[in-house]
């Protein structure tokens, strides 16, 4: 497996991960497929600029153009308490249950740890996410508790962890 930055030509990866309404099922549904090539450029000039990790998980190194899914690291800032890193994951349906995610979502944090900048790394997968609070699970973030947060003017109710690469990782 190897992850390579987001680039403009990941639109098809795009479209199947946020405009799919299974995928999108617990992020309150599909995006509009014609936001998607704006919303890769804006992503791969991040990654390009190395201000969030977009990173599109390649299951095969040989082939870099065939994606699994993505997964991803940004600091925002949360309207609380401040700026805020945060965690994020997609895997496509013909490679879920793999454990790809997993494996993507722990070379991530091992990244993170090694580069020391993001500090505490939250997610905030939905509640009924068994899949993706599975993985939070099981590579070692700590449950927070439930929270509401806002995804494009959805309110969606989400289970709040949380881990610290350099110490939880060491």
């Amino acid at each position: 497996m190897l992850l390579r930055d987001v680039v403009p030509g990941d639109v098809d990866a795009y479209v199947r991960m946020r405009c799919d309404p299974v995928m999108m099922a617990c992020l309150g549904g599909p995006l509009p497929a014609e936001e998607m090539a704006e919303k890769v450029r804006r992503d791969a000039r991040d990654a390009a600029a190395d201000r969030s990790w977009i990173k599109m998980i390649v299951p095969d190194p040989a082939v870099p153009e065939v994606v699994a899914g993505q997964v991803t690291i940004w600091s925002h800032d949360d309207g609380e308490e401040g700026p805020l890193s945060e965690a994020g994951w997609m895997v496509l349906p013909e490679y879920q249950g793999r454990g790809v995610a997993k494996r993507a979502v722990r070379a991530l944090l091992q990244r993170a740890h090694k580069d020391g900048r993001w500090g505490v790394v939250h997610a905030f997968p939905a509640t009924d996410n068994g899949a993706s609070n599975g993985i939070c699970r099981s590579v070692g973030f700590r449950l927070l508790g439930e929270v509401e947060v806002d995804f494009r003017d959805r309110k969606l109710r989400s289970n709040h962890w949380a881990i610290d690469p350099g110490a939880d990782l060491g």
